[in-house]
């Protein structure tokens, strides 16, 4: 996929997720199903997620290929690359990445400061995949928890299909 069309996605999915917690009850977002996440939840799991990779894209791009390494592989196409994701979340059988285990339910009062953190967040990653070159987005990789070492395209495409699948988990359940 091109990183045009990568980062049209961006968009388009966080667009989506945000316009959807926007208009949700006040209950929905400090209380969720049994044994399932409330929408803050949702909303301060998908911001720890991106974080974390806008932060590395800020690096040096020596100092990523001197950490992580180079990518062995082409990367995947996105609809390969959402099937093996959903494959892997189905082999894990619901476990959480242990940093979003026993997170606790933001308040209210935090509604609005986590929407907009995430409107930024989705914003600084359109921009550094505008940025980056294809030859960077194919040859450096980035850790995941669940994916193993990705290559930066596939890894930033993952985030769209990450935001995607909360998205369809929050209006399953709400």
């Amino acid at each position: 996929m091109h990183k045009d069309d990568i980062a049209d996605l961006i968009e388009a999915k966080h667009v989506e997720l945000i316009a959807w917690l926007e208009h949700q009850t006040a209950e929905s977002w400090t209380q969720g199903p049994a044994n399932k996440w409330t929408a803050g939840q949702q909303a301060l799991h998908l911001l720890q997620s991106i974080v974390p990779l806008n932060n590395a894209l800020s690096m040096p791009k020596f100092l990523l290929r001197f950490k992580f390494g180079r990518a062995n592989r082409p990367s995947k196409t996105y609809d390969d690359l959402v099937k093996r994701y959903h494959e892997r979340l189905l082999e894990k059988k619901g476990e959480t990445f242990k940093g979003s285990r026993n997170m606790k339910i933001p308040p209210l009062s935090d509604k609005q400061y986590i929407l907009n953190r995430l409107q930024t967040e989705h914003k600084k990653l359109q921009y550094k995949t505008k940025r980056i070159s294809d030859r960077n987005l194919d040859l450096l990789v980035l850790p995941h928890p669940l994916m193993g070492k990705m290559p930066i395209r596939e890894i930033i495409m993952w985030t769209t299909c990450h935001v995607d699948h909360h998205t369809e988990i929050l209006k399953r359940n709400y």
